[in-house]
């Protein structure tokens, strides 16, 4: 099954490491325009090397005026691929209004404001669009010290699938992704523990964890004309996780 964005235009947050990166890189290889959103201009610089003619937008997507400002030109986009997110972890009577300020902002906040600027070019342009979220397994099941982490993905999930209702009658799609543990950079450093692990892939049919390609390859089904009739679900990359 063969999936061509030629002649779309992609923007991506969260783009300058880890799944966001790797959506940019297959995005440009099927053939799409891309706009790559990213707070960190080494990443971006890097990632315009690695990757040419992908435009890049340097903007902290917790702040909303900031993200506003710098996405409010952005012109016609088709598909949106909400990445953006860090993961503060706390015990939960031991949660800071920082962690949660930190957690809540870039994957609730920037979430909405950059939604609200792409759906809009995309009702005003009449040719609907499709936008994935990338949310994850902490949504639909409690984890030890991730009170606020899965409290947004949660609330991440419950905005896709409201989206998703509001958006259908103007064409536009809304689904997420649901990955367990990601072997990006930062999923190997943090998980490479084996005691540590060892209790979440017990809980893992499939016995490993998610590699990148694989959730990409999940965003780009859920982005492209082979799921047409596809809008408000969250899609568990999380080799059965969540049956357990």
């Amino acid at each position: 099954m063969e999936i061509s964005f030629t002649g779309q235009r992609a923007l991506v947050t969260g783009a300058g490491k880890g799944i966001g990166r790797g959506t940019v890189k297959a995005l440009r290889a099927a053939g799409a325009e891309v706009i790559a959103v990213s707070r960190s201009p080494e990443d971006l610089q890097s990632l315009a090397l690695e990757c040419p003619g992908v435009e890049t937008v340097c903007v902290d997507l917790g702040d909303w005026s900031a993200t506003e400002a710098a996405l409010s030109d952005i012109g016609a986009v088709d598909l949106l691929v909400n990445n953006a997110g860090v993961a503060l972890l706390q015990p939960f009577l031991d949660v800071t209004q920082e962690a949660f300020d930190r957690n809540h902002a870039p994957i609730l906040n920037a979430p909405s404001i950059h939604h609200q600027i792409v759906a809009r070019h995309m009702i005003k342009r009449g040719v609907g669009g499709a936008i994935v979220n990338v949310s994850s397994q902490a949504s639909q099941v409690a984890l030890q010290d991730h009170s606020v982490y899965c409290a947004t993905k949660g609330a991440l999930d419950m905005l896709t699938k409201t989206m998703a209702l509001e958006l259908g009658p103007k064409k536009i799609r809304v689904n997420c992704v649901n990955p367990t543990v990601v072997m990006t950079d930062m999923g190997r450093a943090n998980w490479s523990d084996a005691h540590k692990a060892a209790p979440m892939l017990n809980r893992i049919p499939l016995g490993r964890f998610a590699e990148v390609d694989e959730v990409v390859h999940s965003i780009l089904f859920l982005l492209s004309d082979k799921s047409t009739m596809i809008t408000g679900s969250c899609l568990p990359v999380d080799g059965g996780y969540l049956v357990t």
